[in-house]
């Protein structure tokens, strides 16, 4: 088919990739429909504190690693995921009894924060782990960024869905709509799972179907004790602290730029609007050919170069048009290249690593580097240093952060060779 040509699809692969991109359109409509309510919560909860909301739910996410270590020890691939989304509709349809009852509103306002919070990153982590378990790593430089296509598509689906329904039916009723999209992902997972069982080897089959084993807190001790591992931890870490100062400087540039809030809110919807077109269209067509033709260490570090070309001219003009110009190379760069490729890193992994360890990774790292760079960037300021300042160092982080890039591309051998 020329279809398949045009996105290097085979024909055996078809099926699958439909599959992965229905279940991650399910995931990402589901978290971007519940993404408003969750922040109107935390403005229920009181803006005064949000602080407080944001360390609840990294401690939360501390807990919560464990028990999913718990859980991979004893449950088997196709039991394990329809677990975690059916532990995640539950705790909604909790919400959703707690949101109809009018039931101390503010404390579960503030719940739903940190629950959502944790959701997000947990949902997904998982998602991508079944996708590195699924796909070879030729597949995946060839596959990832179609497939990530299908959550940029649900994340432009979920939130015109919430604007379209949110003042014709009750809030709490878009809960359910959520519940239903995690339910058709269970779905996309079941015939994943049989995609996998037909062309994978009848010696590797059982492998699939048996629990991970392990103790409960193995990520921890698998990213510890693997240089490798702890590469991409510093990979998130760079990233997380390059995205939260442009996030500070954005605040400031366009507190100044404009006076009303109508505004502001216009400005980031045409930058979301045209983030999403953007890389839908590189996901598609430029993703694979990019890392195919040049490399995974190019495709890791290309966009920590663009990000270091534009915090330096952020330092030398600190304007809105430089702003929205960063914002969107960035945000687009990251969803379509660095994104895929950083996944494409777990494909030569053990099983368990991919579960246990890119887990914590994307969960406790994720939250701690947010966390850590918030208080850097409020500590620069407090002494002194302005946004040119700053965006200066946020230059030298970025070249920092492609030069990890560019290691580990070129420690992306076979497992065996790692140790």
């Amino acid at each position: 088919m020329w279809l398949d040509r045009l996105l290097k699809l085979e024909a055996q692969e078809r099926s699958a990739v439909l599959w992965a991109f229905g279940y991650f359109f399910c995931l990402l409509c589901a978290y971007y429909i519940l993404r408003p309510v969750r922040d109107a919560m935390g403005i229920a909860g009181g803006v005064e504190n949000l602080h407080w909301l944001f360390s609840a739910t990294f401690v939360v996410m501390l807990l919560a690693v464990p028990l999913y270590g718990w859980a991979t020890r004893r449950l088997p691939r196709h039991r394990l995921l329809p677990m975690v989304y059916g532990f995640f509709i539950a705790n909604l349809l909790l919400f959703y009894l707690l949101f109809t009852s009018g039931v101390t509103p503010v404390w579960t306002a503030r719940a739903f924060f940190v629950w959502l919070s944790v959701f997000n990153l947990f949902v997904v982590s998982v998602f991508w782990s079944f996708m590195a378990d699924l796909f070879r790593q030729q597949q995946a430089k060839r596959l990832f960024g179609l497939i990530a296509a299908g959550g940029s598509a649900g994340a432009i689906t979920g939130p015109g869905l919430t604007a379209l329904l949110a003042t014709s039916i009750e809030t709490a009723n878009l809960l359910l709509i959520s519940c239903v999209l995690l339910l058709l992902a269970i779905v996309c997972i079941h015939q994943l799972v049989h995609w996998s069982d037909i062309t994978h080897p009848q010696q590797t089959r059982h492998t699939e179907d048996e629990p991970l084993g392990g103790g409960i807190l193995a990520g921890f001790r698998l990213l510890i004790g693997s240089p490798y591992l702890i590469g991409i931890s510093l990979y998130i870490l760079l990233y997380t602290t390059l995205a939260t100062f442009l996030y500070f400087e954005q605040a400031h540039i366009v507190k100044t730029a404009f006076e009303s809030s109508a505004e502001r809110t216009q400005l980031f919807a045409s930058i979301d609007l045209i983030v999403n077109v953007l890389t839908i269209f590189m996901q598609l067509f430029i993703t694979s050919r990019l890392l195919e033709r040049f490399g995974l260490s190019i495709a890791l570090a290309v966009i920590p170069v663009l990000m270091a070309g534009g915090f330096f001219l952020l330092g030398l003009s600190p304007v809105l048009l430089v702003l929205v110009i960063f914002q969107i190379i960035r945000r687009a760069g990251n969803y379509a290249i660095a994104k895929p490729s950083r996944e494409v890193l777990f494909t030569i992994l053990s099983r368990e690593e991919k579960y246990k360890a890119k887990n914590v990774i994307d969960t406790v790292v994720y939250r701690g580097g947010d966390a850590i760079s918030g208080w850097l960037f409020t500590a620069l300021t407090a002494l002194g240093m302005g946004l040119s300042g700053i965006a200066f160092i946020g230059a030298l982080l970025a070249l920092a952060w492609a030069g990890n890039g560019w290691w580990l591309g070129k420690r992306h051998v076979p497992q065996k060779s790692l140790q």
